[in-house]
């Protein structure tokens, strides 16, 4: 077994694509993790926000996470309608595409695609920020531990879908399970102290307040709360990786993430609001994630505390799973409707679409450098695209059912779906406007850009499609082409090229370029392949010697062959090119690669009337 197949599983068939479908179990690490773990980052994303009003700002938590836990809900039920309708995956790009228009499509494409970029990058950033709280020694070497965790990622969703969502299954209860247990015991000790529970761990000295409450603030802190509802789309998007039947199974899966999550963010408010926790500054000495501070608060810094974490940390690193899972699958839509490159569309060894799990890897890591795998300052860009695509979802789902059906039911599809539509609307304006001068504003230019890109690569399809329409193949008498030979030195290759290069055509040249008065081909050439030719009763190849005074090899060629194509417009030219074939890949290192430089410059120089042939001399040594 090669190590190919240890890293990656054996290759499967298409055949087999059936038993890599997911239960609803599998789903809810699969889809729902990205949900999940924002109960980890939420509600300290708010905190961050209310930092300045010191005590006073933890009394704030409470009603805030009641106003995103409403709107969790609206989205729940909405997408609960967008998977009954489109039970082959109903994604935003579907919904809006089909609805709305190709450019609403577009438009939501472009959102999720950098919503599921910057998912890894806060995922995995938050993650890594658990471990540094839990570990100070090693804040310095955040960044790498990121990059570590993004590289074990794909290499675990590059063995297929199945196995990642069986490989997160026990850290996903896991995480769900110490967490339910510190609320649960939080809880119960508030309740039995009358709401005056004693920190097991006291939570650290808050600052003195140094600004006020207001309008502004609270609508700041909502839209870095509102980062708890990103991932919720996901089932809808995969809802034909489950088993069939799908949409009950989507629909569990959907249901069962949706109230985890409102379980968890409700108590984690609670226990803040009870025990005094707010956020610590990111990115600075003595930094402690909201988390770590809960739970050493009700349970104290033993075992159970260390188990906690280790849970927190690996649920938030693999939040990124779910990104994994569903990218890949927008960005195949999106592909094979010419707006994004056809490659992202072709299924990979173990039946995912592998040049998309390597892109979001790709850039997530780019994004991981530029911000340091710091989580809070990936925060500001990360709802701007998520709640664009709720919004441009459901308004489709609201011309779907207007459309589509007749009665009470599509009545009342509607106004779920079009609450949906208006209150994350109204949520993408308090986003951008609440986290514009944070960073949102790279999102908003980063969305047409997108969008003038995916344009971009249609235009270009659909120029390649016009230019190579089929034509009448003409059956009028044409000439053999001009065949031009390039010779180094006479071996084996170049005597297998030019007899090659004799059975295209009768005209065929070979062109040698002399450097430093090296003419010692030009003494065998009359005994090696003239005389032979005769004999043979053949067309004599001609020979072409072309000085080089600079030692230039491959600039006089190139001129050459284009100047055989300018003298004969009507004539078709070959360049058939000698090529080395080694068996070791480091064996290319020991010679030159002027084949495979002539063959790059040939095409990018050459006119359509040149055509270029390889003939390989595969070497045994």
């Amino acid at each position: 077994m090669g190590l190919v197949n240890v890293l990656f599983g054996r290759p499967l068939a298409s055949i087999e694509d059936l038993g890599e479908r997911i239960t609803p179990a599998q789903g809810i690490p699969t889809f729902g993790l990205d949900a999940l773990s924002s109960a980890a980052y939420g509600p300290e994303a708010a905190l961050t926000v209310l930092l300045p009003l010191g005590l006073a700002g933890v009394r704030y938590i409470a009603p805030l996470t009641a106003a995103i836990i409403v709107l969790l809900t609206i989205v729940y039920f909405s997408y609960r309608q967008t998977i009954a309708a489109y039970p082959t995956g109903g994604g935003s790009y579907t919904v809006a595409k089909e609805n709305l228009g190709h450019r609403a499509g577009l438009l939501a494409a472009a959102a999720l695609m950098i919503d599921y970029l910057l998912n890894v990058a806060v995922g995995i950033s938050a993650g890594i920020g658990a471990l540094v709280s839990a570990v100070p020694s090693l804040q310095k070497h955040t960044l790498a531990l990121c990059l570590v965790v993004l590289a074990i990622l794909t290499i675990v969703n590059l063995r297929g879908v199945r196995e990642a969502g069986s490989a997160f299954l026990a850290p996903t209860y896991l995480f769900v399970g110490t967490l339910g247990m510190v609320i649960v015991i939080g809880l119960y000790q508030v309740i039995a102290t009358g709401g005056h529970p004693r920190a097991a761990v006291e939570p650290p000295h808050l600052p003195a307040a140094t600004g006020a409450v207001g309008l502004w603030l609270l609508l700041r802190a909502f839209a870095s709360g509102c980062t708890a509802l990103t991932g919720v789309e996901a089932v809808s998007n995969g809802v034909q990786a489950f088993r069939e039947p799908v949409v009950p199974a989507a629909r569990k899966t959907l249901t069962t993430i949706v109230a985890i999550l409102i379980g968890l963010l409700a108590g984690i408010a609670a226990l803040v609001h009870y025990y005094g926790i707010t956020a610590t500054d990111p990115g600075q000495p003595g930094y402690q994630s909201v988390l770590a501070m809960v739970t050493a608060a009700v349970a104290g810094k033993g075992i159970f505390y260390d188990f906690t974490m280790f849970s927190v940390l690996l649920v938030l690193c693999l939040s990124a799973n779910t990104s994994f899972a569903d990218f890949p699958r927008l960005c195949r839509a999106v592909a094979l409707d010419d707006y994004l490159p056809h490659g992202l569309a072709v299924r990979g060894r173990r039946l995912v679409y592998t040049e998309g799990i390597l892109g979001l890897a790709i850039f997530a890591a780019a994004l991981l450098i530029m911000f340091g795998g710091v989580t809070d300052r990936l925060i500001p860009l990360f709802a701007v695209g998520a709640f664009l695509a709720f919004t441009l979802s459901q308004a489709g789902m609201v011309a779907h059912w207007r459309r589509a059906a007749n009665g009470a039911e599509a009545i009342h599809s509607m106004l779920i779906n079009g609450l949906g539509a208006v209150a994350t609307g109204i949520t993408v304006v308090v986003v951008v406007a609440a986290k514009f001068m944070e960073g949102a504003w790279v999102v908003v230019l980063l969305l047409p850009a997108a969008l003038m890109l995916m344009v971009w690569v249609r235009r270009h399809y659909q120029q390649v499609t016009q230019e190579l329409q089929a034509k009448d193949i003409g059956m009028a008498p044409r000439h053999p082409p001009i065949v031009i030979v390039p010779m180094e030195r006479w071996n084996a290759a170049t005597q297998k090229a030019l007899r090659f290069a004799m059975t295209l055509s009768p005209d065929v040249q070979a062109v040698h370029v002399t450097c430093e008065g090296d003419d010692s081909i030009l003494g065998e050439w009359r005994s090696v392949v003239e005389e032979p030719a005769r004999e043979a009763g053949v067309s004599v190849p001609k020979l072409v010697s072309l000085g080089s005074p600079y030692r230039l090899v491959l600039k006089p060629v190139v001129e050459h062959v284009l100047k055989v194509e300018k003298e004969n417009r009507h004539r078709m030219v070959a360049v058939v090119v000698p090529t080395m074939v080694e068996r070791h890949w480091y064996h290319y290192l020991l010679h030159n690669q002027r084949a495979a430089v002539l063959t790059a410059l040939l095409l990018l120089r050459g006119e359509r009337r040149i055509n270029i042939v390889n003939v390989p001399w595969y070497l045994r040594a």
